[in-house]
């Protein structure tokens, strides 16, 4: 599949233009831009530009609102509930963050908890946001069925990513966790399923409940939970905190993204944020987190010449590499956004053209 290099802010420029011809005010069409392009930069290409077509078409079918009347109730001082009212999950999330944010960098904690939202790409992006803004955070959210319940042979958890971060010391690295609970991330098999690539055995199921390196197959059946009854497990912790705690779908009833049409998805997510130095000064928390990056990559790596790395820290590598070089566009992508572009009457920029 042949990739061409792309300036990261010139497709940045011109997916905003795409979401803004589709009627999303410019600010959020900003927003929804920026995360696509940072997940292409840091390597997460599942969660990339190429998800742009999926997100345009429940734009123009009236399942995602391109101007919700997003609420915010405050619940306890140091908690709320956002009601995304079927938005960009990009633009609702990072609003969530921003209120968990609020709180706390008074109180020292926030949590929000979000209903009737969308799929909101990479939970890193809000990890990022909060690590910006000084502070530790967690992002939890569910997502539509590919996954069983331990025991079971059905769909039934979504494969909800674990996300945390948190800022790093005065030298080191911030620590920027983000994971699927399956043993891979579900737009992985959907770009291999696209491109007609087989993947490993052990990602998948097919629908009769076989070993299969089909992607096709594996996308339609069951995504296995990573490490067993734990990934099953942590996606049903999932389902608690982004789910029935805020409000919003749960327990199977999310909406899938691509194959859903008559409905909103009603996704839920939880944020919560917290102040890294509540219980010492800043200057000694930036201290203690140098000491643990020191001590953690003074260990024997596992193989001669390799090196340890924070999680998050690959993905940062792969930024620089990229802001620098630009960013690897395969033709399947080019294709859907140049189809994209001709739809709503936007000239194609020169990478495409």
């Amino acid at each position: 599949m042949t990739a061409a290099h792309v300036a990261a802010n010139e497709l940045e420029i011109f997916v905003a233009a795409l979401f803004a011809k589709a009627g999303v005010p410019d600010e959020d069409a900003g927003i929804a831009a920026r995360c696509l392009v940072e997940a292409d930069l840091r390597g997460v290409i599942s969660h990339g530009v190429g998800r742009v077509p999926i997100y345009l078409h429940r734009l123009a079918i009236g399942l995602v609102d391109s101007r919700p009347p997003i609420t915010v109730e405050a619940l306890t001082p140091v908690a709320a509930r956002v009601d995304g009212a079927n938005g960009l999950g990009f633009v609702v999330a990072r609003r969530a963050m921003a209120e968990a944010m609020l709180r706390a960098k008074d109180f020292g904690i926030g949590l929000v908890v979000v209903r009737r939202s969308t799929h909101f790409g990479m939970a890193a992006s809000y990890l990022k946001q909060a690590i910006d803004g000084g502070l530790a955070a967690f992002v939890f959210t569910n997502a539509s069925p590919a996954m069983p319940i331990w025991g079971g042979r059905t769909p039934f958890l979504g494969t909800s990513p674990f996300a945390f971060g948190a800022p790093g010391g005065h030298d080191g690295p911030p620590i920027v966790l983000d994971m699927a609970t399956s043993v891979v991330a579900r737009g992985k098999i959907r770009r291999a399923a696209a491109s007609g690539q087989p993947i490993p055995e052990g990602w998948a199921l097919d629908k009769d409940g076989r070993p299969t390196t089909d992607a096709a197959a594996g996308y339609d059946g069951i995504i296995l939970p990573m490490g067993g009854p734990k990934g099953s497990g942590l996606s049903l912790m999932m389902e608690v905190l982004g789910g029935v705690m805020s409000g919003s779908a749960f327990g199977g009833e999310v909406g899938n993204q691509y194959s859903d049409e008559d409905r909103p998805q009603n996704v839920g997510h939880m944020f919560v944020a917290l102040r890294p130095e509540l219980a010492m000064s800043g200057d000694e928390y930036r201290s203690r987190m140098d000491q643990l990056a020191a001590r953690a990559k003074a260990t024997p790596p596992l193989e001669d010449g390799s090196e340890i790395l924070f999680p998050g820290e690959p993905e940062a590598r792969i930024e620089a590499e990229r802001l620098r070089d630009g960013i690897p566009l395969a033709k399947e992508d080019r294709d859907g956004l140049a189809k994209a572009a001709r739809d709503l009457g936007v000239a194609l920029p020169p990478f495409l053209s």
